[in-house]
């Protein structure tokens, strides 16, 4: 299963029973297709970045999933022809994920403490640096 993130801008005039409508279709088109929804994320009213159709402000929602990448085609779909979404976005994000975590994992390995049997002694390095120069 990948995971994804969709997240939608409604125009300001929204009401909440319009966008819990639309939510609870984009759940069950995921649900049909075999995935889930794993997280419906409000954000509310916030102001644009820059002017989208005259809008300066927008209603944002986000939406966790795990699927098959079937079904976001749908979903896209559904959010194109839906007359109150004004903007939307699709996020692959398990392979961002991973990489995250490999690179947590390779951190952890560069943090963790040599042991003192290692072969390894700073104090042989200065002796023999040390002599290098004398001589």
């Amino acid at each position: 299963m990948r995971s994804y993130e969709v997240v939608f801008i409604s125009a300001p005039a929204t009401t909440e029973d319009d966008i819990t409508k639309l939510t609870s279709q984009l759940e069950h088109v995921v649900n049909d297709k075999g995935g889930k929804v794993t997280k419906i994320d409000n954000w509310g009213r916030r102001k644009l970045a820059y002017r989208i159709r005259k809008f300066d402000e927008g209603v944002y929602t986000l939406l966790y999933l795990e699927s098959n990448g079937r079904e976001i085609s749908e979903i896209e779909r559904r959010l194109r022809v839906t007359d109150f979404v004004i903007r939307y976005l699709t996020v692959r994000t398990d392979e961002d994920l991973k990489r995250a975590e490999k690179m947590k994992t390779k951190r952890k390995n560069l943090l963790t403490p040599r042991d003192n049997d290692d072969d390894f002694d700073m104090d042989d390095v200065i002796e023999e640096e040390l002599a290098d120069d004398d001589n």
